[in-house]
């Protein structure tokens, strides 16, 4: 059984985890990486035989730090919700590894379609995510990540996606 949890990413001079929209999981956030800028990765995890744990909002945590944030929900190491907020462009939400997605919808008679962004779509979103964060990002480079299997881990596949946001590792 692989990884559970949320990664929750974002752009702050102050610990995110101090931030008021996060306030419900404090107790149980990390921070696993800073970044270049400000950018911050924290994480949540979880265990497959608990619901999701309640994070935070992102929309709230976009707000308070006046910056795009983003949250990646990752489900067995499997897939991967994505959920991102920024301040003016507002929210989106898509993931990534849609067959495996579809797989964990199917027992609620539920599609991806139901739920998420098409990859296009969210493509488009995510480059103006990017650019209200002052990164440029690559619409094809974006969709080529929407599209892949998650070789060798969803959570490869989350921070390949934060990689082509522009909000890169140091």
């Amino acid at each position: 059984m692989g990884y559970w949890g949320y990664y929750v990413v974002g752009r702050s001079a102050r610990p995110l985890g101090e931030c008021a929209a996060l306030a419900g999981a404090r107790d149980e956030l990390a921070l696993l990486e800073r970044r270049p800028d400000g950018w911050q990765v924290w994480e949540c995890p979880s265990k497959a035989t608990e619901e999701a744990k309640d994070v935070g909002n992102m929309n709230a945590l976009a707000a308070e730090t006046g910056a795009p944030a983003l949250f990646g929900y990752v489900m067995g190491s499997d897939c991967v919700v994505v959920e991102a907020a920024a301040p003016e462009s507002g929210a989106w939400t898509t993931c990534l590894a849609r067959a495996a997605m579809a797989g964990y919808l199917a027992a609620d008679e539920l599609t991806v379609e139901d739920y998420f962004l098409e990859p296009r779509d969210a493509a488009e979103r995510a480059v103006a995510w990017a650019a209200e964060a002052g990164r440029r990002a690559r619409s094809a480079a974006l969709l080529d990540v929407l599209r892949a299997d998650p070789e060798p881990s969803a959570e490869q596949l989350f921070f390949r996606f934060l990689d082509r946001l522009g909000v890169l590792p140091q």
